[in-house]
């Protein structure tokens, strides 16, 4: 199964897929068979758009012995995540220490974002968790944004609610 989300519509007695997703359920699912259906609580465009707006806000206000940490509100807002425990950990046992650091020196250049050290012969690498629609559902979601908030609140000093009131531009 690809997992694609579908779109369905209740009649009363069944649901059945939108004329659009019809193809794709035919490829997903076996006639006969059973599955579990959950509803999926999308997001709002709103709560998505203010937290990169508050994290914009954090960022134009960092201490200036911050800002070389931080290039970008990307930056900011991928670290925070990772700080946060919204990460995903890769770990390689390379066998050497100078092994290890070459390819932690390679991994660096796939994702500039990433948190990576070596210990000894072994790199760990954490990316942030992305937080496309797609890859985190709306608790998720909103766990990571609060999570973002008061580790980015406490970074630049200011209360979270304070940095909450920034808009979306």
């Amino acid at each position: 199964m690809s997992g694609l989300p579908l779109l369905y519509t209740w009649d009363g007695e069944a649901m059945w897929p939108r004329p659009a997703f019809r193809r794709e359920a035919d490829k997903q699912f076996v006639v006969g068979e059973t599955y579990r259906l959950v509803e999926a609580q999308d997001r709002s465009d709103a709560s998505h758009s203010h937290q990169f707006a508050f994290v914009n806000e954090a960022w134009k206000n960092l201490p200036e012995r911050l800002a070389a940490d931080f290039p970008t509100a990307t930056h900011l807002r991928k670290r925070a995540l990772i700080e946060t425990g919204f990460y995903v950990e890769t770990r390689l046992d390379i066998g050497s220490q100078d092994a290890a650091v070459a390819v932690a020196t390679t991994l660096r250049t796939k994702d500039e974002f990433a948190w990576i050290v070596v210990r000894g012969g072994v790199v760990v690498m954490r990316e942030a968790k992305s937080q496309k629609r797609t890859a985190m559902d709306k608790a998720e979601f909103q766990a990571s944004k609060d999570a973002v908030l008061g580790w980015v609140s406490q970074l630049i000093g200011v209360e979270p609610e304070a940095l909450q009131r920034a808009r979306a531009a």
